[in-house]
């Protein structure tokens, strides 16, 4: 190839579009770790073979969440409506929760991950209360990636609990605005996500920071949970950059 031909190769590669630069604007993101009980179904193995895969997909997200600029991660592991599923599964999930918690969160807290749980906790055992505790303890300090848990949660049932809180604190109805419910959301320090990713297909958002989701991206992915990693994930954020998100104006 000569000088030339180069010159022009290189004027045509310039014309071409370029792939979508990865989102450093997507700092928050959303996961509604969904398919799991199809992964394990689709191999012949027990739903809680998926869920325990499920956990893997997890660590493994979390760990490469910031090569991609991600910030906040909040990830969806058990809605009010899982209460619903059948008492043995229900049972396997709370063992994998507090082994998750024993096994893996050691690893990411020294990684500088802040974890936090949101949802409800009276539901559970005292034992996987105070684990859910000592790792808020442990990690609050931590600067790295913010780490949302939100097990045993329900938008509408948060949604519900601010308002019972307003009217607990005494708020005339003039001072009732956005600002006063967020303050009394289950965590006031989530950030709304930029991006919502639901795995395994589906597209509802079932019941999922319906308050912080107002403005929201969405991308529905067909990878089952229990496969996601680093290249749905990039997909996820490519697709996202590709949007022009306008919050209601033009």
């Amino acid at each position: 190839m000569t000088v030339l031909d180069r010159i022009r190769l290189g004027r045509r590669l310039r014309r071409q579009p370029r792939a979508p630069a990865l989102p450093r604007t997507a700092e928050s993101v959303a996961i509604i770790m969904d398919g799991n009980g199809r992964w394990a179904r689709r191999r012949g193995l027990p739903v809680i073979a998926g869920h325990r895969a499920g956990t893997t997909a997890l660590h493994r997200t979390v760990e490469i969440a910031p090569d991609f600029g991600i910030r906040s991660l909040c990830v969806y592991a058990f809605s009010t409506e899982n209460w619903t599923r059948p008492d043995d599964e229900v049972s396997a999930l709370l063992e994998l929760l507090a082994e998750t918690i024993r096994n893996e969160f050691d690893g990411l807290a020294r990684k500088g991950v802040r974890i936090r749980f949101v949802g409800r906790r009276d539901r559970l055992s005292d034992v996987l209360r105070e684990l859910m505790a000592d790792t808020e303890r442990k990690t609050a300090e931590n600067p790295g990636l913010r780490l949302y848990i939100a097990f045993d949660y329900g938008g509408r049932a948060e949604i519900v609990e601010a308002c019972r809180r307003i009217v607990r604190d005494g708020l005339d109805p003039d001072e009732i605005d956005a600002d006063a419910i967020r303050a009394r959301l289950a965590d006031p320090e989530l950030p709304d996500p930029d991006l919502v990713i639901r795995t395994s297909g589906e597209q509802r958002l079932s019941n999922f920071l319906l308050w912080q989701t107002a403005y929201s991206e969405f991308v529905f992915s067909p990878v089952l949970w229990p496969d996601f990693g680093a290249e749905p994930l990039r997909a996820a954020l490519e697709e996202y950059a590709g949007r022009r998100r306008r919050f209601g104006g033009r």
